[in-house]
């Protein structure tokens, strides 16, 4: 297993949980406002950390954390992340998975096996205007299909989208809610310029404009909520 970050302690990436994150390289999307480059255009091995190193923190701090989180990147494309994730079971943790839902396969196989408690699955921006925001070409079914089997599949979600003024408009929440009416939770993050995003020059979106968003979005979802502000 791949593991190029591991956060100790976190009381943000799983709401209600003490968690710890987990961050594998690699991803097939290239989001210029995405602040972990290091995963995705700088990966440099010599960083990586070991599984072992991951479960020694879980056994030390058995009671204390209940949760873990793998982010990215992106976790789905690790060979080996099914394995992981067993092996992460035996510290009776919550496990929680993000991704980009391009890997309906593997987040099938997790879900039906009961090897994760949460799925959280980034929505980057309306189907017309996807594959621009994300920097390569994408068929919408690939999106779409995973999609649909989050929201029939039981498990406990959100979906989520981190709002840019460069590339979200009034027009893109409403579209994207429509597509995720009735959803349980649809969550808009603010985007916090970086010297470790993909690109420069990429503005923030206010709170005042994102609240406007939001209530655009609870027409729709009504579990609509903003985070980072």
């Amino acid at each position: 297993m791949r593991i190029s970050g591991f956060q100790k302690l976190s009381l943000v990436d799983y709401d209600g949980h003490i968690a710890c994150t987990v961050f594998t390289p690699g991803c097939n999307f290239a989001c210029p406002f995405c602040h972990n480059s290091g995963l995705v255009t700088h990966i440099n091995e010599n960083d990586f950390i070991s599984k072992e190193e991951v479960f020694a923190h879980l056994k030390k701090r058995e009671g204390i954390i209940d949760a873990i989180v793998i982010s990215g990147g992106e976790p789905t494309l690790q060979p080996d992340l099914v394995d992981f994730i067993k092996e992460l079971k035996q510290y009776k943790v919550l496990i929680k998975l993000d991704t980009n839902g391009t890997n309906l396969p593997v987040v099938k196989e997790l879900v039906e096996n009961n090897l994760i408690d949460y799925i959280a699955m980034d929505i980057k921006n309306s189907m017309q205007k996807y594959s621009t925001t994300i920097a390569r070409d994408i068929e919408a079914d690939q999106i779409l299909d995973t999609i649909k089997y989050i929201m029939s599949s039981g498990i406990d979600y959100e979906f989520r989208t981190t709002l840019v003024k460069n590339f979200h408009t009034r027009e893109d929440i409403e579209s994207i809610s429509t597509m995720l009416k009735g959803a349980k939770k649809y969550c808009l993050q603010k985007f916090v310029d970086n010297d470790n995003c993909i690109s420069s020059g990429l503005s923030e979106i206010s709170k005042t404009e994102a609240e406007e968003l939001q209530k655009i979005a609870q027409n729709h979802i009504e579990k609509t909520i903003l985070r980072g502000y």
